[in-house]
Protein backbone atom coordinates (compact mmCIF):
# COMPACT_ATOMS: atom_id res chain seq x y z
CA UNK A 1 0.00 0.00 0.00
CA UNK A 2 1.29 3.45 -0.89
CA UNK A 3 1.22 7.09 0.69
CA UNK A 4 -1.86 7.80 -1.19
CA UNK A 5 -3.70 4.37 -0.52
CA UNK A 6 -2.71 4.80 3.20
CA UNK A 7 -3.93 9.10 3.35
CA UNK A 8 -7.09 8.21 1.37
CA UNK A 9 -8.19 5.04 3.63
CA UNK A 10 -7.38 7.81 6.46
CA UNK A 11 -9.22 10.57 5.23
CA UNK A 12 -12.10 8.06 4.80
CA UNK A 13 -12.33 6.77 8.47
CA UNK A 14 -12.09 10.48 9.49
CA UNK A 15 -15.80 10.76 7.49
CA UNK A 16 -17.17 8.00 10.08
CA UNK A 17 -15.39 9.38 12.90
CA UNK A 18 -14.23 12.45 14.28
CA UNK A 19 -10.82 11.10 15.38
CA UNK A 20 -8.51 8.40 14.85
CA UNK A 21 -5.63 7.16 17.27
CA UNK A 22 -2.42 5.78 16.10
CA UNK A 23 -3.37 2.35 17.35
CA UNK A 24 -6.84 3.02 15.18
CA UNK A 25 -4.83 3.45 11.89
CA UNK A 26 -1.66 0.74 12.90
CA UNK A 27 -4.80 -2.09 13.07
CA UNK A 28 -6.58 -0.60 10.05
CA UNK A 29 -3.43 -0.42 7.68
CA UNK A 30 -1.15 -2.89 8.82
CA UNK A 31 1.69 -0.07 8.60
CA UNK A 32 4.12 0.55 11.58
CA UNK A 33 3.45 3.76 13.94
CA UNK A 34 6.12 5.51 12.66
CA UNK A 35 4.65 5.07 9.09
CA UNK A 36 0.97 6.31 10.62
CA UNK A 37 3.23 9.31 12.15
CA UNK A 38 4.67 10.17 8.92
CA UNK A 39 0.88 9.80 6.90
CA UNK A 40 -0.23 12.42 9.97
CA UNK A 41 2.27 14.71 9.35
CA UNK A 42 1.55 15.07 5.88
CA UNK A 43 -2.46 14.95 6.01
CA UNK A 44 -2.02 18.09 8.89
CA UNK A 45 0.51 19.68 6.25
CA UNK A 46 -1.97 19.60 3.93
CA UNK A 47 -4.67 20.58 5.67
CA UNK A 48 -7.11 17.64 5.24
CA UNK A 49 -7.01 16.64 8.71
CA UNK A 50 -5.32 17.85 12.05
CA UNK A 51 -2.51 16.03 14.07
CA UNK A 52 -3.71 16.05 17.64
CA UNK A 53 -2.33 14.22 20.94
CA UNK A 54 -2.43 10.58 20.24
CA UNK A 55 -3.34 10.31 16.55
CA UNK A 56 -5.34 12.24 14.10
CA UNK A 57 -8.96 14.40 14.02
CA UNK A 58 -10.96 15.67 11.04
CA UNK A 59 -11.41 19.29 10.69
CA UNK A 60 -13.73 21.07 12.12
CA UNK A 61 -15.93 21.67 9.04
CA UNK A 62 -16.29 17.95 8.00
CA UNK A 63 -16.98 17.38 12.23
CA UNK A 64 -19.57 20.09 12.37
CA UNK A 65 -23.00 18.30 12.70
CA UNK A 66 -21.75 14.99 12.35
CA UNK A 67 -22.60 12.81 15.95
CA UNK A 68 -19.24 11.99 17.30
CA UNK A 69 -20.31 9.88 20.31
CA UNK A 70 -17.99 7.09 21.36
CA UNK A 71 -18.70 4.31 23.67
CA UNK A 72 -17.37 4.41 26.95
CA UNK A 73 -15.29 1.73 26.69
CA UNK A 74 -13.77 2.59 23.72
CA UNK A 75 -13.51 5.91 24.49
CA UNK A 76 -12.08 5.12 27.52
CA UNK A 77 -8.60 4.16 25.90
CA UNK A 78 -8.41 6.89 24.05
CA UNK A 79 -5.32 9.41 24.66
CA UNK A 80 -4.56 7.82 28.20
CA UNK A 81 -2.08 9.43 28.94
CA UNK A 82 -3.43 12.66 28.47
CA UNK A 83 -6.50 11.96 30.64
CA UNK A 84 -4.25 10.78 33.19
CA UNK A 85 -2.20 13.39 33.15
CA UNK A 86 -4.76 15.72 33.26
CA UNK A 87 -6.55 14.13 36.37
CA UNK A 88 -3.45 14.59 37.98
CA UNK A 89 -3.43 17.65 37.45
CA UNK A 90 -7.31 18.60 38.62
CA UNK A 91 -6.33 16.15 41.34
CA UNK A 92 -4.23 19.40 43.08
CA UNK A 93 -7.15 21.55 42.87
CA UNK A 94 -8.94 19.55 45.67
CA UNK A 95 -8.28 19.83 49.63
CA UNK A 96 -9.23 17.13 51.94
CA UNK A 97 -12.25 17.78 53.63
CA UNK A 98 -13.88 18.95 50.09
CA UNK A 99 -16.98 18.32 49.01
CA UNK A 100 -17.29 17.70 44.83
CA UNK A 101 -19.13 16.31 42.01
CA UNK A 102 -17.41 14.38 39.62
CA UNK A 103 -19.26 13.27 36.29
CA UNK A 104 -19.31 10.71 33.90
CA UNK A 105 -16.61 10.28 31.00
CA UNK A 106 -13.07 9.07 31.22
CA UNK A 107 -10.77 11.55 32.04
CA UNK A 108 -13.02 11.94 35.08
CA UNK A 109 -12.97 8.19 35.64
CA UNK A 110 -9.04 8.83 35.80
CA UNK A 111 -9.70 11.90 38.41
CA UNK A 112 -11.76 10.01 40.51
CA UNK A 113 -8.90 6.68 41.25
CA UNK A 114 -6.71 9.82 42.24
CA UNK A 115 -9.59 10.43 44.97
CA UNK A 116 -10.35 7.05 45.11
CA UNK A 117 -8.28 7.57 49.38
CA UNK A 118 -8.34 11.04 49.33
CA UNK A 119 -10.35 12.00 52.40
CA UNK A 120 -13.08 14.34 50.02
CA UNK A 121 -17.18 13.89 50.07
CA UNK A 122 -17.30 12.63 46.15
CA UNK A 123 -21.18 12.57 44.61
CA UNK A 124 -20.62 10.78 40.83
CA UNK A 125 -23.25 9.63 38.77
CA UNK A 126 -20.79 7.65 36.78
CA UNK A 127 -21.57 3.81 37.12
CA UNK A 128 -17.98 2.66 36.19
CA UNK A 129 -16.31 5.27 38.88
CA UNK A 130 -19.11 4.20 41.13
CA UNK A 131 -18.01 0.45 41.13
CA UNK A 132 -14.32 1.37 41.30
CA UNK A 133 -14.83 3.63 44.46
CA UNK A 134 -17.26 0.94 46.38
CA UNK A 135 -14.61 -1.65 45.61
CA UNK A 136 -11.21 0.03 46.31
CA UNK A 137 -12.05 3.84 47.47
CA UNK A 138 -12.16 4.90 50.95
CA UNK A 139 -13.52 8.36 50.32
CA UNK A 140 -16.91 9.31 51.45
CA UNK A 141 -18.97 8.38 48.28
CA UNK A 142 -22.36 9.70 47.36
CA UNK A 143 -24.08 8.18 44.83
CA UNK A 144 -27.07 9.67 42.16
CA UNK A 145 -30.12 7.91 42.50
CA UNK A 146 -32.37 6.82 39.58
CA UNK A 147 -32.20 4.26 36.36
CA UNK A 148 -28.61 3.05 35.18
CA UNK A 149 -28.18 3.99 31.66
CA UNK A 150 -25.35 1.88 30.58
CA UNK A 151 -24.42 3.93 27.38
CA UNK A 152 -23.19 6.30 28.22
CA UNK A 153 -22.96 4.93 31.37
CA UNK A 154 -24.65 7.12 34.11
CA UNK A 155 -27.04 7.13 36.88
CA UNK A 156 -29.90 9.15 36.13
CA UNK A 157 -33.63 10.06 37.37
CA UNK A 158 -35.10 12.19 34.55
CA UNK A 159 -37.87 13.45 37.27
CA UNK A 160 -35.81 14.67 39.87
CA UNK A 161 -34.34 17.57 38.64
CA UNK A 162 -30.52 19.02 40.57
CA UNK A 163 -29.33 16.51 43.59
CA UNK A 164 -29.61 17.85 47.21
CA UNK A 165 -26.16 18.09 47.19
CA UNK A 166 -23.29 21.63 46.77
CA UNK A 167 -20.09 21.23 45.88
CA UNK A 168 -16.97 23.34 45.96
CA UNK A 169 -16.37 21.97 42.20
CA UNK A 170 -18.33 20.73 39.51
CA UNK A 171 -15.41 18.36 38.01
CA UNK A 172 -16.91 17.71 34.29
CA UNK A 173 -15.71 16.26 30.78
CA UNK A 174 -16.78 16.97 27.18
CA UNK A 175 -17.56 15.50 23.98
CA UNK A 176 -16.18 18.53 22.19
CA UNK A 177 -15.66 22.49 22.56
CA UNK A 178 -16.51 25.43 20.31
CA UNK A 179 -16.98 28.97 20.96
CA UNK A 180 -20.54 28.56 21.73
CA UNK A 181 -19.43 25.95 24.39
CA UNK A 182 -19.25 22.56 25.62
CA UNK A 183 -20.85 20.02 23.16
CA UNK A 184 -22.43 16.70 23.57
CA UNK A 185 -24.54 14.96 21.20
CA UNK A 186 -26.51 12.18 23.94
CA UNK A 187 -29.58 14.27 25.05
CA UNK A 188 -29.22 12.57 28.05
CA UNK A 189 -26.14 14.05 28.97
CA UNK A 190 -26.95 17.85 28.25
CA UNK A 191 -29.69 17.37 30.97
CA UNK A 192 -27.81 15.91 33.67
CA UNK A 193 -24.71 18.37 32.85
CA UNK A 194 -27.01 21.00 33.22
CA UNK A 195 -28.89 19.73 36.33
CA UNK A 196 -25.55 19.74 38.27
CA UNK A 197 -24.13 22.30 36.88
CA UNK A 198 -26.49 24.16 39.53
CA UNK A 199 -24.77 22.26 42.30
CA UNK A 200 -21.21 23.73 42.82
CA UNK A 201 -19.25 27.10 43.36
CA UNK A 202 -17.49 26.56 40.15
CA UNK A 203 -16.82 24.87 37.15
CA UNK A 204 -13.70 22.80 36.26
CA UNK A 205 -13.80 21.31 32.91
CA UNK A 206 -11.21 18.31 32.46
CA UNK A 207 -11.22 18.05 28.62
CA UNK A 208 -8.01 16.41 26.17
CA UNK A 209 -6.60 19.13 23.58
CA UNK A 210 -8.40 17.17 20.49
CA UNK A 211 -12.01 18.00 22.26
CA UNK A 212 -11.51 21.47 20.40
CA UNK A 213 -11.87 20.02 16.86
CA UNK A 214 -14.62 17.61 17.85
CA UNK A 215 -17.99 19.48 17.27
CA UNK A 216 -21.50 17.39 17.79
CA UNK A 217 -24.44 19.30 17.90
CA UNK A 218 -25.87 20.26 21.48
CA UNK A 219 -24.41 23.17 23.52
CA UNK A 220 -24.56 22.26 27.06
CA UNK A 221 -23.00 24.89 28.54
CA UNK A 222 -21.67 28.25 27.35
CA UNK A 223 -18.27 28.80 28.24
CA UNK A 224 -18.82 31.44 30.35
CA UNK A 225 -19.95 28.82 33.05
CA UNK A 226 -16.63 27.23 33.13
CA UNK A 227 -14.06 29.00 35.59
CA UNK A 228 -11.31 26.48 34.41
CA UNK A 229 -10.09 23.96 31.93
CA UNK A 230 -7.44 21.04 32.54
CA UNK A 231 -6.07 20.11 29.13
CA UNK A 232 -2.97 18.82 27.87
CA UNK A 233 0.55 20.61 26.28
CA UNK A 234 -0.78 20.00 22.67
CA UNK A 235 -3.47 23.10 22.96
CA UNK A 236 -3.01 25.36 20.29
CA UNK A 237 -2.80 29.14 20.60
CA UNK A 238 -5.82 29.54 19.03
CA UNK A 239 -7.35 27.35 21.42
CA UNK A 240 -5.73 29.14 24.02
CA UNK A 241 -7.18 32.49 22.89
CA UNK A 242 -10.30 31.52 22.61
CA UNK A 243 -10.76 30.07 26.13
CA UNK A 244 -8.77 33.05 27.19
CA UNK A 245 -11.32 35.25 25.99
CA UNK A 246 -13.93 33.44 27.71
CA UNK A 247 -12.33 34.28 31.13
CA UNK A 248 -11.33 30.33 31.52
CA UNK A 249 -7.63 29.98 33.68
CA UNK A 250 -6.13 27.36 31.91
CA UNK A 251 -3.99 24.74 33.69
CA UNK A 252 -1.85 22.63 31.35
CA UNK A 253 -0.87 18.83 32.05
CA UNK A 254 2.82 17.80 30.83
CA UNK A 255 2.21 14.93 28.70
CA UNK A 256 5.19 12.30 27.65
CA UNK A 257 6.16 12.19 23.64
CA UNK A 258 3.68 11.84 21.11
Amino acid sequence: MNDSDRHRLITEMLQERPFASVRDLQERLGVSPATIRRDIDKLDEIGVARKVYGGISANETSASGRLSARPYDENRDIAVDAKRAIAEKAASLVRDGDSIIVHAGSTCYQLGLQLARRNVRLYTNSMPLAAYLGEHGTCSLILAGGVLYREPGIIHDASAGAPDFFASRFFLGTQGISGEGLLESHPLLTKAIGELSSCADEIVLLADSRKLSIQPRNVVLPLSRIGTIVTDDGLSDAGAKMLEDAGITIMIATVGGQ
